[in-house]
């Protein structure tokens, strides 16, 4: 699996800084929503500069104004953005044909969505799906996981956020994630470049 460093709720400054130490662990840095609703797509083209190898992941959660969002964010220096499952499926066809002109990626998130929902999403078979436990929530990854692949098992491209520690990425490593999201359980570490090492093994 990839793994996906999610950073939110700081500074621009404090989460390049973030991002430093981690970063020779990390596969994907993650933008987090509250990072970019704080200061807008300088987050981005900043995060851009200062890691221009690596691949971003703008988490901008889409559910509507498709084509605007999804344009702004792919030139601002985003590899992936993410809109939420819960949209129209115009909406994320439109994310679908966006990410298609710029040959970039994008997600689903499906924080929320219906078990017939997901199931209508399998149509967008060259996208992620992401299997997300809210923050609001602090329990209750795996049952999510198991009830959530029973519709979308067979997807080409999955990922897995929200409650993902050490000691349940052996659980989660029997799905077929192509990624794990992990946010405070690195960022408010006490040593994040050795606490995403031992995560980046787990995960590897």
């Amino acid at each position: 699996m990839k793994l996906q460093l999610a950073v939110d709720r700081v500074s621009i400054e404090k989460a390049i800084g973030i991002i430093r130490e981690a970063e020779s662990y990390i596969d994907i840095i993650e933008i987090g929503t509250s990072l970019i609703k704080d200061f807008g797509l300088e987050s981005v083209r900043r995060i851009r500069r200062e890691f221009p190898e690596k691949a971003i992941l703008a988490d901008i959660k889409t559910v509507d104004e498709a084509e605007y969002e999804f344009e702004a964010i792919y030139q601002a220096g985003a590899d992936i953005a993410t809109v939420l499952g819960a949209s129209s499926l115009e909406t994320i066809r439109i994310c679908q044909q966006v990410a298609q002109k710029y040959q970039k990626d994008y997600m689903i998130d499906l924080l929320e969505t219906s078990a017939e929902k997901q199931l209508e999403l399998k149509q967008f078979s060259d996208g992620i799906l992401c299997v997300h436990l809210p923050s609001d929530k602090s329990t209750g990854l795996q049952a999510l996981i198991e009830s959530t692949l029973a519709q979308i098992d067979d997807f080409p491209r999955l990922a897995v956020a929200g409650g993902i520690k050490p000691e349940n990425i052996a659980e989660i490593k029997k799905a077929n994630f192509e990624i794990a999201i992990v946010g405070g359980g690195i960022t408010k570490s006490a040593d994040i470049r050795e606490t995403a090492k031992i995560f980046k093994s787990l995960v590897g």
